[in-house]
């Protein structure tokens, strides 16, 4: 199989997640999920039971919350589906972490690992820059750093997907 790479758009709650899972599992390839978000409170912790429950038992699951790039350069195989979810929270995960350093360094280990990634790989993320700009210095930097992110992966992907109200809609690509 060639490496196909996958972008998955949307807002909170937009069915990115559902699509994500649904093009993992139709691609009949053994799948790791790659599970990006962290416990930080009760809100959390339900989403993340809420993901649990519906990926299949068979799904490999790896949480890292900050050192993707190393994640998929050991995952990525020319027979298996990587599904990343998601990287907005973990570029949050980069932005609140003590260490401003790693920010700037997994953000390029992981724009640069991206192209050589063999197999399929689905990334979902949260769609930020469609409303009214942020209050706060670090809301804004989110999502600048969000958009520009979205942007360069773009360049990377075969497939770009905005999902709406549970319907995706093609940004580029073949329809899903």
């Amino acid at each position: 199989m060639s490496a196909t790479r996958t972008l998955i758009l949307g807002g909170v709650r937009s069915g990115k997640s559902r699509l994500a899972e649904r093009l993992a599992t139709e691609s009949l390839l053994p799948v790791t999920y790659i599970a990006t978000a962290t416990i930080e409170d009760e809100e959390m912790r339900e989403r993340i039971a809420a993901h649990r429950v519906r990926r299949p038992d068979h799904w490999r699951v790896i949480e890292e919350p900050l050192q993707l790039a190393s994640v998929l350069i050991q995952q990525a195989d020319n027979d298996h589906c990587l599904l990343v979810d998601c990287l907005t929270l973990w570029l949050t995960n980069l932005l609140i972490h003590p260490d401003t350093s790693k920010f700037d360094t997994e953000r390029t280990a992981f724009l640069k690992v991206l192209p050589y990634l063999t197999g399929k790989l689905i990334l979902v993320s949260n769609e930020t820059n469609m409303g009214v700009t942020p209050m706060g210095e670090l809301s804004r930097r989110y999502c600048d750093e969000a958009g520009k992110l979205h942007q360069e992966i773009t360049h990377h992907c075969e497939q770009v997907v905005l999902t709406v109200a549970g319907l995706p809609l093609m940004l580029k690509g073949e329809h899903v």
